[in-house]
């Protein structure tokens, strides 16, 4: 049944809602900061996996096959979402996330903790882009913002306590309690979550486009595999230019199965929509600019600087805060009615400006840990204030049929972009830094590192230009001045309570 209300179009038309929504919130905020914490949290417990898990698989592979995972089955979780409800498809991934954690824990060689590491990913890839829409579900239209900056800030820091986490309970603990903790505390969000949490108005249920499915997978995986090719030691038969060559054919076979598909997995007719197609192109930029700022910060401060792991992880402060800072202010000026293309282009340009900042001070003050750490609180911020407008703006822009896939969407591409982007800016650092390196001249030799990150930074830069670019389709008008658009389950047969 198709709403056909104006009013009622501005808020998805569940059931129920809990009575308290404190304690539900509380249990969502829980598992995503779980799922965020497991991207991250192995960087510093890797050598002590390595030493202890027998094995001839690379430890490389307990990243890559999360990450694998998560990546591919984001957007199908959201088109599951739209089919079957949010709450049975969050618990099915609060599900898998815990029995993937519980087999991390009890894993006894290399390949057991690799596929553990797979299923548990075949969960947390699902929990951002549910988590989403179920407090989208919760709160009335006015509120919402407040909420979503709420859950960016969460993902944010959580993301990038991980390697600090993770180095803290390798230290005291063990690293298997970097996946025995996810246990008891899944089960209290799942048991909260089940008994909290009302199912939501059932409409004629449509296909899910399986050959879709499997293509957008083929790509996303041979995509994420070209890029960590040489981390992972494939075999040479599977050479980088072969993995690009299959990504290729799949994207363009999974592009023409979605303009053919009854049921597409991805309604390409939500790109057509120029602020949809904004978000997502923002969406990926914040992907490279999050993960190429916890990735090369750390091991620069790590390898070159000689700091500790932990005290590494620290310098990262300033991005954690200006993440939760900015996150938490964006809900606010967006309720305040700041139009989202002027908040958008003033986060996108902090971003610049932060790798800006980052690539002159490795040119003036490379070894000085505050300073390059003190770059970063504008990098941090521009993320921060774009993580709620990305789900807003993509919710907005979206039937309420289609809200599941088009919130899953930008989150897909964020996670591609944070993946393919660090890999192909570690090739850049690397070109940079043979180059510099091949005359073998002390001084030259010294100075490669730095110069090899200035390098990284400025390219970061240039692709954070494309988010100012691409802020100015969104919205130019108050949030609250938009309704969200309606759209009939035409010949698709997709159902109206998304």
């Amino acid at each position: 049944m198709t709403t056909s209300n104006p009013v009622l179009a501005t808020q998805p038309p569940e059931l129920a809602q809990p009575r308290s929504t404190a304690l539900p919130l509380l249990a969502l905020m829980l598992m995503l900061v779980l799922a965020a914490l497991d991207q991250t949290i192995l960087s510093t417990a890797l050598p002590s996996i390595a030493r202890d898990m027998p094995g001839s698989l690379p430890p490389a592979w307990t990243f890559s096959a999360y990450l694998l995972a998560a990546t591919v089955v984001i957007a199908l979780y959201g088109r599951l979402a739209d089919v079957h409800g949010r709450k049975p498809m969050l618990l099915l991934a609060i599900g898998l996330f815990l029995l993937g954690s519980l087999a991390c824990a009890a894993s006894q060689s290399m390949l057991q903790l690799v596929l553990a590491r797979a299923l548990q990913g075949a969960g947390g890839g699902g929990l951002m882009t549910l988590t989403m829409l179920t407090v989208a579900a919760m709160f009335p239209l006015a509120e919402r913002g407040r909420y979503q900056s709420l859950l960016g800030a969460v993902y944010g820091v959580a993301t990038m306590f991980g390697p600090l986490t993770g180095g803290w309970l390798t230290e005291h603990l063990s690293w298997r309690w970097a996946f025995g903790l996810n246990v008891p505390l899944a089960l209290v969000a799942f048991g909260i979550l089940a008994a909290t949490l009302r199912g939501q108005a059932r409409g004629p249920r449509t296909p899910i486009d399986h050959l879709g499915a499997v293509l957008l997978t083929a790509a996303l995986c041979s995509a994420l595999l070209m890029t960590q090719h040489e981390r992972l030691q494939l075999p040479d038969w599977l050479s980088a230019a072969v993995l690009g060559t299959v990504c290729a054919l799949c994207t363009v076979a999974f592009v023409l199965r979605q303009r053919r598909a009854a049921h597409p997995l991805v309604p390409l007719s939500l790109f057509g929509r120029p602020v949809y197609a904004a978000a997502s192109m923002i969406g990926l930029v914040t992907g490279v600019a999050l993960y190429a700022a916890v990735v090369f910060m750390p091991a620069y401060l790590q390898t070159a600087l000689h700091l500790a792991p932990t005290t590494a992880a620290w310098h990262l402060l300033p991005l954690m805060a200006g993440v939760t800072a900015a996150a938490i202010g964006s809900g606010r000026l967006l309720r305040a009615r700041v139009p989202a293309r002027n908040l958008g282009m003033g986060a996108s340009a902090l971003v610049v400006l932060g790798f800006v900042l980052l690539s002159a001070a490795m040119q003036w003050a490379p070894a000085q840990p505050l300073v390059l750490s003190a770059c970063l609180l504008p990098l941090g911020m521009g993320i921060g204030l774009l993580f709620p407008i990305i789900t807003m703006v993509s919710q907005r822009a979206s039937p309420l049929q289609l809200m599941g896939i088009a919130t899953a969407v930008p989150v897909m591409l964020r996670s591609l972009g944070g993946a393919v982007g660090v890999a192909l800016l570690t090739t850049l650092f690397a070109e940079v830094l043979h180059t510099l390196v091949a005359g073998h001249h002390p001084e030259a030799m010294a100075s490669a590192g730095p110069h090899a990150l200035q390098a990284v930074w400025a390219c970061a830069a240039a692709v954070a230009v494309l988010g100012v670019v691409a802020c100015r389709w969104l919205p130019d008008a108050p949030m609250e001045q938009q309704a969200q658009p309606v759209v009939n389950a035409g010949p698709a047969g997709i159902r109206a309570t998304a």
